[in-house]
């Protein structure tokens, strides 16, 4: 566990943890972030999803104070980014798509630097390192160098790193990209844990499973704009409700399967390589309904399902093209490289 504490300087419970109204930001004649408006809520995890240069990681870099914006406003923890950025760094913590440690440090007196950055004093600092190595499975090369690390290795240090001075508000981009599925696991339980204790998260994610897991609510954005925003469950509803899935033993059979299934569905039913797509009005006794219809029109069924909406359908849906790696976004392609921690104070 990562243990527990208390969010000293955390938000008020009567203010978003993280707000933006308008916020805009322009590349030239690019145009990165759209007049975004975003509230996250103390103690919840926002999850920010999109595609490859849709604005993400400038959204998390304006919040971060390590970008200005060019519109708008944004506030965190109740500090405006621009007109108290360096009141804001020490009550916030940023874990990047790419490493911030030192390589010519050792992995504990990396997270010792950085508690002394956040000055939370030598013993604390020291206890935090021990705790952190341990919670991410680098204990036992706690005293090597990191430039020894692997790239794994080393995102997971950069991860405990964000996590020492247990801030109130913590951002994390792309944070298991790399990471074993033991490591993503673990770093799973780690934002629960902190997220229980009061830490309001903003994640980016190209894992969908893991904004389903983790996110109480979610964005998406697409060529810098907000284009739909809710809860896991109301995005996918928004695709309507479940529907059954029949993989046909002769897809020549198409037609008469559709006919066969035409009763039980609420929408009609769609074909595609040799699948009936059926959206049900009920999900109890559907299968077994579905199964005496085919059997009664001789079709012959190869495998039978009933599936819920996904955040995939979702992601697809509403930008037109699946998740993808992330390869950061339109800032760097603009002279804007990766994200680096800052003094703090």
């Amino acid at each position: 566990m990562d243990g527990g504490g208390s969010n000293h300087g955390a938000p008020p419970s009567n203010r978003p943890a993280i707000e933006t109204e308008g916020l805009c930001k322009s590349y030239k004649d690019v145009q990165a972030l759209r007049s975004v408006d975003l509230r996250v809520e103390p103690g919840t995890v926002l999850g920010l999803l999109g595609p490859n240069g849709a604005g993400k990681t400038t959204a998390v870099r304006i919040l971060t104070t390590l970008l200005p914006p060019t519109g708008g406003s944004a506030r965190v923890a109740g500090l405006d980014v621009v007109a108290d950025a360096a009141a804001l760094r020490a009550k916030i913590g940023l874990a990047g798509q790419y490493a911030a440690v030192d390589e010519n440090l050792t992995g504990t007196e990396n997270l010792e630097m950085v508690g002394r950055l956040y000055h939370i004093g030598r013993a604390e600092s020291r206890g935090r390192a021990r705790e952190l190595l341990e919670r991410f499975d680098l204990t036992d090369a706690g005293e090597r160098l990191v430039r020894t690390y692997s790239g794994g290795m080393r995102r997971r240090l950069d991860l405990a790193a964000a996590l020492v001075a247990r801030p109130p508000v913590l951002f994390l981009d792309e944070p298991t990209t790399g990471l074993d599925p033991r490591s993503r696991i673990g770093l799973w339980e780690t934002i629960e844990d902190r997220v229980a204790a009061g830490t309001t998260v903003l994640l980016t994610t190209q894992y969908l499973d893991e904004a389903d897991r983790l996110a109480d609510r979610i964005a998406v954005i697409d060529h810098g704009s907000v284009i739909a925003e809710g809860s896991s469950d109301d995005l996918k509803g928004r695709l309507g409700g479940e529907r059954l899935e029949v993989t046909l033993e002769d897809r020549s059979q198409a037609e008469a399967g559709v006919t066969a299934l035409s009763e039980i569905c609420r929408e009609p039913p769609s074909v595609e390589d040799g699948i009936v797509r059926v959206p049900v009005r009920r999900h109890q006794g559907v299968i077994a309904e579905a199964v005496r219809r085919l059997d009664a029109e001789g079709v012959g069924i190869d495998d039978i399902v009933v599936r819920r909406p996904t955040l995939d359908d979702v992601f697809l849906t509403l930008t037109g093209r699946p998740p993808e790696p992330e390869d950061g976004d339109q800032e760097q392609a603009t002279g804007e490289h990766a994200i680096e921690r800052e003094p703090i104070g």
